[in-house]
């Protein structure tokens, strides 16, 4: 299957947001990618970072989901949707998942936060699975994949062959220059894809925003920990690439054994 990782420059507003969105989308449904994904919380954008995020009610984040759902009826690809869910409680971070039909087929919350992430949003706390077009998947928004392996394993013992990882790392204002993708003195964020697949066997789909000063690549890693497609750094641009699904065995992540992690008595 044909997938498609959207990485955009930050949206100067929602209407901008929406135009690339549709732009990336339209590049990735032309090359013939079946599915394509944004990275956390696109739109608006992501609270906390250095850049303005506009103000955002529950009518813009129906606005944005119908403009969506439109987009990916109009192109006929499905779609991840980084997108800020209003909530009971507050804000959340989610993903919004589309079908090429333009139907919604659910959300995925982030349920582990940055500490940094406490104050303008609240957890959630579900996990769910998707399929679309055969592809079984599960997401694992940022902070979760890279430090909370089990976000990962969940889908994966639950027969997912790609988990989606919509994430932020770096910035158009500062930060390191990366040259060669995995280089040991860069920051671990791709060492840490290379885990996840890894440790599961299956695909893992890694997407940044479009920033200058990149601190990990919008990534595909296969499902031995290989390497299997990435981005130019520091430029938007979309990722087009195809990936075999049976080759997802999930094999080691089956092989989790809970039971034998009960604690000693004495």
């Amino acid at each position: 299957m044909r997938i498609a990782l959207a990485s955009p420059r930050i949206a100067t507003s929602v209407d901008d947001g929406l135009v690339q969105v549709r732009a990336l989308a339209s590049d990735a449904a032309a090359r013939g990618a079946r599915l394509a994904c944004f990275p956390e919380a696109y739109l608006p954008g992501l609270r906390g970072q250095d850049f303005d995020v506009p103000a955002w009610n529950a009518a813009e984040e129906q606005r944005v989901t119908d403009a969506t759902c439109a987009i990916a009826r109009e192109l006929g690809i499905a779609i991840i949707m980084g997108i800020e869910h209003v909530g009971h409680a507050g804000s959340q971070i989610a993903a919004l998942v589309v079908s090429a039909a333009g139907d919604v087929l659910g959300m995925q919350t982030k349920n582990q936060l940055d500490p940094s992430e406490d104050a303008p949003y609240v957890p959630g706390e579900e996990r769910r699975m998707f399929e679309v077009e055969g592809l079984r998947f599960g997401v694992a928004i940022c902070h979760e994949g890279w430090r909370y392996p089990e976000t990962v394993r969940w889908a994966a013992r639950r027969g997912a062959h790609v988990v989606f990882h919509p994430q932020l790392t770096g910035s158009d204002r500062t930060g390191p220059v990366l040259r060669t993708w995995g280089a040991a003195d860069s920051p671990y964020y791709e060492k840490a894809m290379i885990m996840r697949s890894r440790e599961n066997t299956i695909w893992f789909a890694s997407v940044n925003y479009g920033v200058r000063y990149q601190e990990s690549a919008t990534t595909v890693i296969n499902p031995t920990g290989e390497l299997h497609a990435h981005l130019p750094y520091g430029e938007p641009g979309v990722l087009v690439t195809e990936i075999d699904p049976a080759l997802a065995t999930g094999l080691l992540a089956r092989r989790f054994a809970p039971e034998r992690y009960r604690a000693a008595e004495g």
